[in-house]
């Protein structure tokens, strides 16, 4: 990475055991959820776009046979897909940074003995809501932390990037605009902090928390990216785990009528509303005005 330059988060990788499952379990939440893509390694997504510029990737098997050789091969996503599936079964297992230039971080991530394997160059076509097909191509860096087995970081740099305005795509109904905060956790958060300098250019700093009667104050972590706060809580007993996404509304009771419209049971919280992990959302969402 480039010393001393924050890099956004683009996208989060949401596994999900069946693609059909996620597209009905997040429309149901509200989203808009765009057509879905094919991978040429065997993998499916079906994402849903911000207006922030961020999106999420539910992420499935399409096609088996076609995913097994591309693990046999060397592919980095599609490996750690499958591991995440098998030992997880679904919720967050990728946080990705937008980069304009994914061979210099390879470089960076193997000088520092955090690479995940070989940069990753790929296409897929996307069809619009119009009706238009386009091809997008780009360039994944992968890196990895011997203490992180359940969470991916990599770039990705867009080569053919996808169309700026998605227009009708990045309108939902439950008024999400885009990503506010990334919740993780782990037993020790300090030891993450490095790697997400690396990958992220973020800066860090500790919060008071994850105390509990019977246990210390402990200092978790927040990494402050280019667009977006990513907080490493001190609980678990290993980790990085995601253990809930929040989302930014416009107006929350808007989305409260659509949670309640759609019959999705949900909890009122101080600054929000929590919907619980279903098949198809396998973290904890939380919805906060912005």
């Amino acid at each position: 990475m480039v010393e001393g330059k924050h890099y956004p988060v683009d996208h989060l990788v949401l596994p999900v055991r069946s693609l059909s499952v996620g597209r009905s379990r997040l429309s149901q939440l509200g989203f808009t959820v765009a057509a879905d893509a094919q991978h040429p390694f065997g993998t499916a997504n079906a994402c849903v776009f911000f207006s922030d510029k961020t999106y999420l990737e539910p992420l499935a098997i399409g096609d088996a046979a076609m995913a097994a050789a591309a693990v046999q091969d060397g592919n980095v996503f599609v490996a750690r897909d499958q591991a995440f599936l098998t030992a997880k079964g679904e919720g967050l297992s990728a946080i990705v940074a937008l980069t304009d230039d994914a061979e210099a971080d390879h470089q960076a991530f193997q000088a520092a003995d955090l690479s995940g394997g070989r940069v990753l160059n790929f296409g897929r076509v996307m069809r619009l809501a119009d009706g238009r097909e386009v091809e997008a191509s780009f360039r994944l860096a992968f890196s990895t932390h011997s203490q992180a087995e359940e969470l991916l970081l990599f770039t990705c740099q867009r080569i053919n990037p996808l169309p700026a305005d998605r227009g009708s795509l990045e309108a939902h109904a439950n008024a999400v605009t885009g990503i506010k905060r990334i919740e993780l956790q782990a037993a020790d958060p300090q030891a993450y902090v490095e790697w997400f300098r690396l990958v992220f250019g973020a800066t860090a700093h500790a919060t008071a928390d994850g105390a509990t009667a019977d246990e210390p104050m402990a200092d978790g972590v927040v990494f402050e990216t280019a667009n977006l706060p990513i907080h490493l809580a001190p609980r678990g007993r290993a980790g990085p785990e995601a253990t809930a996404l929040v989302l930014a509304v416009s107006d929350l009771e808007v989305t409260a009528e659509v949670l309640a419209a759609n019959g999705v049971r949900y909890e009122r919280e101080p600054h929000g509303l929590s919907v619980s992990p279903q098949p198809g959302q396998g973290l904890r969402f939380v919805f906060e005005e912005k």
